[in-house]
C-alpha cells in the first residue's frame, strides 16, 4: 500500500476517530456502540497508516511525498 493521505487529513481523521469512540463510550445503545466503534477503528486504521481505499480508486493522492519516487 503506498501512501496516499497527507498530514492534514490523518489529523482529520484522527479526530474523527476520537469522537466516533466518544460517541460509543456514552452511547447507551448497543448498536450504536459497536457502529461508531467500528467507524472510530476504521478512521484510525486510516490514519496510521497514511492510506485510504477511497481514494485509491478514484486516483487521488493528498500525501506530499511522491509514492514513485525510487529512493
Amino acid at each position: 500500500m503506498k501512501k496516499n493521505i497527507g498530514t492534514t487529513d490523518r489529523l482529520i481523521r484522527l479526530a474523527f476517530a476520537i469522537i466516533a469512540f466518544f460517541i460509543a463510550l456514552f452511547s447507551n445503545s448497543w448498536t450504536i456502540t459497536i457502529l461508531f466503534s467500528l467507524i472510530g477503528l476504521f478512521c484510525l486504521y486510516e490514519a496510521l497508516a497514511s492510506w485510504c481505499a477511497f481514494y485509491q480508486l478514484i486516483g487521488k493522492n493528498t500525501c506530499r511525498i511522491d509514492p514513485n519516487r525510487k529512493q
